[in-house]
């Protein structure tokens, strides 16, 4: 029977195969040499995962790589199936000669990492209609409240989501981006923002999120999956 798992069981059930657990959802890249053999990565994926395909996995296949996504879109969140199929896509590219990994450390570009965009509001119900609207986006299963975050559809764009303010805040600075990475790369990016410049404005929720902020004070966070349970 399938059943959803917490963050720690699905950071943990995969991580030995090359996947990370990145804002509920499974990720990993496995670096190709041409787009025909991205696309037929994919395939052998999609192959391995059957009729389940459709329902858990997102490819996104490019000449140099094809990153893989997997969440249940019934649960918006990692299940055991999830896990089951993550570790059949790593098999099936073992088996071409390649290899799942979160490419932390690796001389990759950058690791596996996902991107949202934050809303400060003081009426978010006031302002969520419009961003839906604008964007073109639509709520996560099961969550289309008047203060759930948005989704992009088609899954190309990054989440929205709002942030209650308690007072108003007259300054430009009312979106700020979180940027999802695994947890074994945060003190890496974490380091090296601070390197280019940037100034850490809070750590009291770390390792859940970070907060920084650049030389004129416009804000991200860096998070992971840590520290968020209990």
């Amino acid at each position: 029977m399938e059943q959803v798992l917490s963050r720690q069981e699905a950071s943990e059930a995969v991580e030995g195969a090359g996947w990370r657990f990145v804002l509920g959802a499974l990720l990993t890249s496995v670096p190709v040499g041409s787009l025909a053999r991205a696309i037929g990565l994919a395939a052998d994926a999609v192959a391995v995962c059957g009729g389940d395909a459709d329902r858990h996995l997102r490819v996104d296949a490019r000449p140099e790589r094809v990153v893989f996504t997997l969440q249940s879109l019934e649960h918006a969140a990692v299940t055991t199936l999830d896990v089951d199929l993550a570790l059949r896509i790593s098999a099936a590219a073992d088996k071409s000669g390649l290899s799942t990994e979160p490419e932390i450390g690796t001389g990759a570009p950058r690791s596996v990492q996902t991107l949202e965009i934050a809303i400060d509001a003081l009426d978010i119900g006031g302002i969520r209609a419009f961003w839906r609207a604008v964007l073109g986006y639509t709520g996560e299963a099961g969550a289309e409240g008047p203060e759930d975050p948005l989704i992009d559809p088609v899954g190309q764009g990054p989440a929205v989501w709002f942030q209650q303010m308690d007072q108003a805040r007259p300054q430009r600075n009312r979106i700020h981006f979180d940027i999802s990475v695994p947890h074994d790369e945060a003190p890496r990016r974490l380091e090296a923002a601070l390197a280019a410049g940037g100034r850490l404005v809070s750590a009291t929720r770390a390792p859940a999120f970070w907060v920084l902020a650049d030389q004129e004070g416009n804000e991200a966070c860096i998070t992971t999956w840590q520290g968020r349970d209990g």
